[in-house]
């Protein structure tokens, strides 16, 4: 056994890469949607935003009358901080020699007590993967356009934009690569025909169906501090490897690569994504006077299976040991029994994977207390339940998956991986604020308490946030009797605290953690700080 564990936390790598981009669904809906809807706090179901009611409830479209257009800018900067630190006690597995450097009197682990941070935003691009955008803010555009003959109860309007969009890169030595060095979470709205419907002065009601791309992408370096590689290095420095005299050949060879757990075994890289992914809005609005009104809108899920690549890269020193190991009479034994890798130094090839986008279903109201001043209150819930498990199908029998299936065999076949989660749907609150200065200035306030959806012991650096609440001010000016422009400052701040072996998806260090756990024993914090700036331009032609 001590030979195939470390294979199955490269599967682990495989797989945490994906599942942390999609943990991040969370936290970046909503955020590149709308100015308006930012500014307040996104409680906007009784008060849709412009063209882009056809996100937030398409009954809101029977607002707009005529021919309108709409273009809307989100400058995003988001800042991404982690702290690996050594607590008290700490001596990784217990091991002489491995938990002390020899030569410098410190811990062996280049993270313990390092800090990790990025600025820097990664977007996807469709038929492409990962786009690393220069240094500093990054801009997300949305479109829509309108149409209401005159006299008509309907309303027909189009729009792209991007439901949900997350991504950041970091430097090639920065310690938070292993998880991971580049990311990108994005979900794209290209098509969305929907139509409102005014029933009577009161009532109001709308659908839409929405097409979309949906694409996850990482690429991370590996590494796999677990019991039993530090047991191969006490083995290869029992064996004097560096003297190049192996005393146990040909029986059982050790020393064709230096293996330790704080060694990189290589470098992955996953793309996959799904080019049409449909989905279906429904929504209502009641206005029985002219001070108060109430909406609700639902949108429904969407079963996907995105389908790509995979590329797993191995360093020399990884591929050397196991293509010794399998060189020696008792290691080639031992791998045909238990199918122990090969030491290739390349394994790719394709991947799918099933996931739900998850359903979602918002209510709120409006209510005009004065003249002068509107209250928004919403309350939302996302169905992220679905979540409990991802299903993992290669095109082929891969030989770390054997190995996986021995540990694991209700989760692993030669060919496929099914990787609990325990996620938990939430309900979100929302409240705006908005100041009619006058009849052109509407100056606006608005906060949105997100709860995580993330398990304690499923959280990880990949997705730095646990709850976080949006903060937004923002305005909208009537610069003619056909144009409209909304602006918003939006700030989020998630601070997270994971102590030593609270989190297998990060830094547990008992020898049967052997998902993927690469700052395993260390106690990590995670900050994350993103800043909006939005305009909207609409008008009638």
């Amino acid at each position: 056994m001590a030979h195939f564990s470390p294979k199955r936390q490269i599967l682990g790598a495989i797989i945490a890469a994906t599942v942390s981009c999609g943990a991040q669904a969370q936290l970046a809906q909503n955020l590149t949607i709308h100015p308006k809807a930012l500014a307040l706090g996104n409680a906007v179901t009784a008060d849709p935003p412009g063209i882009m009611a056809v996100h937030y409830n398409p009954a809101g479209l029977t607002k707009l009358k005529d021919r309108q257009f709409e273009v809307n800018l989100l400058s995003i900067y988001l800042d991404v901080d982690a702290d690996f630190i050594a607590p008290d006690g700490y001596e990784i597995f217990g091991i002489d020699g491995l938990e002390i450097d020899p030569n410098t009197g410190k811990q062996r682990d280049p993270v313990a007590n390092t800090h990790s941070h990025t600025n820097n935003v990664a977007l996807y691009l469709p038929g492409y993967g990962i786009l690393k955008a220069p240094p500093g803010p990054a801009v997300a555009p949305s479109a829509g356009i309108s149409i209401n003959r005159p006299g008509s109860k309907l309303t027909f309007a189009n729009a792209f934009y991007l439901p949900l969009a997350a991504g950041f890169y970091r430097e090639k030595n920065d310690p938070g690569r292993y998880q991971p060095q580049a990311t990108a979470l994005q979900r794209t709205t290209y098509l969305s025909p929907s139509v409102g419907y005014e029933i009577n002065d009161e009532w109001s009601v709308g659908a839409g169906i929405h097409l979309s791309h949906m694409g996850i992408a990482a690429d991370q370096y590996m590494r796999a501090p677990n019991m039993l590689l530090g047991v191969a290095e006490v083995l290869q420095d029992a064996f004097n490897c560096e003297s190049g005299d192996e005393p146990l050949q040909p029986w059982l060879a050790l020393c064709g690569g230096n293996v330790g757990p704080w060694d990189d075994i290589g470098a992955l890289s996953i793309n996959v994504q799904e080019t049409i992914s449909p989905t279906y809005s429904l929504g209502v609005l009641w206005e029985p006077t002219d001070w108060f009104s109430w909406g609700a809108s639902y949108t429904s899920e969407a079963d996907m299976n995105l389908k790509g690549t995979f590329e797993i890269q191995y360093t020399d020193d990884w591929s050397g040991f196991w293509q010794s190991v399998n060189g020696s009479v008792l290691g080639a034994i031992t791998s045909a029994i238990l199918s122990l890798p090969s030491g290739a130094p390349r394994e790719a090839g394709n991947v799918s994977m099933d996931l739900v986008y998850p359903q979602h279903f918002q209510t709120g109201v409006s209510v005009d207390v004065h003249p002068k001043l509107t209250l928004n209150a919403d309350i939302g819930w996302t169905d992220y339940a679905q979540w409990d498990a991802f299903v993992f199908r290669f095109d082929r029998n891969l030989e770390f998956l054997n190995a996986a299936r021995i540990l694991s065999p209700d989760n692993a076949t030669p060919n496929t991986l099914r990787l609990p989660l325990g996620f938990k749907s939430q309900w979100n609150w929302a409240f705006g604020m908005e100041f009619h200065a006058s009849s052109r200035l509407d100056l606006r306030a608005g906060v949105e308490i997100r709860d995580s959806v993330i398990p304690d012991d499923q959280r990880s650096i990949m997705a730095p946030f646990g709850g976080a609440n949006l903060y937004s001010v923002g305005m909208g000016y009537k610069w003619d009797k056909n144009t409209e422009i909304d602006m918003n400052l939006s700030y989020l701040h998630s601070i997270e605290t994971i102590p030593a072996d609270t989190s297998c998806n990060v830094n547990c260090d008992n020898i049967t953690n052997i998902i993927y756990n690469p700052y395993a024993g260390l106690d990590i914090k995670t900050s994350l700080r993103v800043v909006m700036a939005g305009l909207s331009f609409r008008k009638k032609f």
